[in-house]
């Protein structure tokens, strides 16, 4: 690279997905299409290609300079005559991966014409990945409805176990439990009070930046007892951290 790159744009996001997930977007062509655009490729080893088909026609090539898996990234970035630099670092967290961007230009007035861009594509990447649990997750929320009208106290714990991790909180307008030792401890007493009665989702699971909302249906004996919509905040791994239920009016 020739010009001297001192000016620099720096973002940060938090992804709620493992850093493997994540670092598999700048490996796999495919993937790497899904983010920018058809047509989009990566060969993710050094001085290998890069290369960018964005929706509007726009083209950008480059080249590896680094790659460190699952931590590190670093490639050139041509567009318009103009090259840059892209770092892309992903640390792990307990919320998932904190990815640090970091796009080096030769000028001020450049760099601050990407802002927004990368604003954009940085979100888009967010729910992008996050979207690849969805099979997962449809089957968690499945699994967490099941329990509610289980009424085997060993299956309902298999169920949670599978579907939650240790510490989740549920909140609605007659439950407020935290961990899963206490959630099981209201199914127990739901059986007791409100034999009979099942959940099931009702719909497609919608999901977005490692959140859900899930459409379920209350049922006994056959007939409607009620509605409502759950939101579900997921762990990294697509498991059930914290839910919330809505009743329907």
């Amino acid at each position: 690279m020739k010009a001297e790159l001192n000016e620099t744009l720096d973002r940060r996001i938090t992804i709620r997905a493992r850093r493997e997930t994540v670092f598999a977007y700048f490996t796999d062509s495919a993937r790497f299409a899904r983010w920018w655009g058809e047509g989009s490729r990566i060969d993710a080893r050094e001085g290998c290609e890069v290369f960018i088909r964005n929706p509007n026609g726009v083209t950008v090539t480059g080249k590896i300079l680094e790659v460190e898996p699952p931590e590190r990234i670093v490639f050139t970035y041509l567009s318009a005559g103009v090259e840059s630099l892209v770092t892309i670092r992903l640390e792990e967290t307990a919320g998932g991966t904190e990815l640090h961007l970091r796009h080096a230009f030769s000028s001020a007035k450049i760099r601050d014409h990407f802002v927004q861009g990368w604003r954009y594509q940085l979100a888009l990447f967010s729910k992008l990945v996050g979207e690849d649990s969805k099979d997962a997750v449809a089957r968690n929320v499945d699994a967490f409805f099941r329990a509610w009208g289980e009424p085997d106290g060993g299956t309902r714990r298999k169920l949670l176990e599978t579907c939650a991790t240790r510490e989740i909180s549920f909140r609605d307008a007659y439950s407020a439990t935290d961990g899963l030792d206490d959630l099981l401890a209201n199914l127990d007493a739901i059986q007791v009070h409100m034999p009979g009665v099942t959940l099931s989702r009702s719909g497609d699971v919608r999901l977005s930046h490692g959140t859900a909302l899930a459409d379920w249906t209350a049922m006994r004996g056959g007939e409607p007892m009620g509605a409502g919509t759950n939101v579900f905040d997921l762990s990294p791994d697509g498991r059930i951290a914290r839910a919330a239920g809505f009743w329907g009016k």
